[in-house]
């Protein structure tokens, strides 16, 4: 007769228990839902307004402010890091404006387009390429594909104002647009296709330039592009990043389980939920760099 009864509160602690490790998981995993959607938006209109900022100074030539690039070298004749603002994209169709920054990584992204370092910039002889995320941290490119041929892009360097007219949307499979005559510029914007979140493949809009071709300096080599600059590529470089934030969170999370049988059920809350929120999102503002670039 006793046996039942020693066994009883041993399974209640042990569902005490389950039930506290899936109430982390389920803040952890609304953490970072909200870290794609909702802080990821704010922290690309923070950074857009950063940048935008930044780079209106360098194309005025403001005192202490570099000029704004023309090429993949900054004054020093060393690469621009990455993130740095090169261009302004306009499309007044899609009510699109937005500063671009060097380099394609999934990092760079986060804060907007980005231009790919092996490609001439916007307004110069040849290719330019500019990526852009379609469903994550502002979404910049969620409806390029709407484009039609015709359709007015705009793009502002250190160069200048440039004009693209729309060739064609252009999906996985579809021919490749017309090989460019010497002198000739053109602009490729670059984002997912398919479901935002679930993408098939990448889809492709080209625009050619209608304003002068402007003068190119020597440009990086395709093989000398970052992995984590390829499209849909992550960024590796964080790993270390979140291995030390995960190792934080989880000791947030047993700390916060340990509370709950010394206090009890509400004080661990108060106290767990805002620290593993903040961790959360650090942590998985991290691991979303390791996500393909153009998400």
């Amino acid at each position: 007769a006793r046996l039942p009864a020693a066994a009883a509160p041993s399974r209640s602690v042990g569902f005490q228990l389950a039930g506290q490790v899936l109430g982390i998981v389920a803040v952890l995993a609304l953490s970072f839902l909200f870290e794609l959607t909702v802080l990821g938006n704010l922290r690309h209109d923070r950074d857009q307004a950063q940048l935008a900022a930044k780079f209106r100074y360098e194309l005025a030539g403001a005192s202490g402010y570099p000029a704004a690039p023309v090429g993949p070298l900054d004054e020093d004749n060393k690469l621009l890091i990455a993130g740095a603002p090169v261009a302004l994209l306009e499309i007044p169709r899609l009510q699109v404006r937005e500063v671009v920054g060097e380099g394609t990584s999934s990092s760079t992204l986060m804060s907007g387009p980005g231009h790919r370092r092996d490609t001439p910039l916007p307004g110069q002889v040849g290719t330019s390429v500019i990526a852009g995320r379609r469903a994550t941290y502002g979404s910049p490119f969620r409806s390029i594909s709407e484009l039609h041929a015709g359709d007015l892009i705009t793009v502002t360097t250190g160069q200048g104002k440039h004009s693209f007219k729309v060739l064609d949307v252009r999906h996985a499979g579809d021919p490749l647009p017309p090989a460019l005559a010497r002198g000739q510029g053109r602009l490729t914007l670059v984002t997912t296709d398919g479901p935002a979140l679930q993408p098939t493949d990448v889809l492709r809009v080209d625009a050619a330039l209608t304003t002068p071709a402007q003068a190119r300096p020597a440009q990086m080599s395709s093989n000398a592009l970052p992995s984590a600059d390829a499209l849909m590529a992550g960024d590796t470089s964080v790993l270390l990043d979140v291995v030390g934030w995960s190792l934080l969170l989880v000791a947030a999370a047993v700390a916060t389980v340990w509370v709950r049988f010394r206090t009890g059920l509400w004080q661990a809350w108060v106290i767990g939920v805002p620290v593993l929120a903040v961790l959360g999102v650090t942590t998985f503002d991290e691991i979303a760099a390791l996500l393909p670039n153009l998400l």
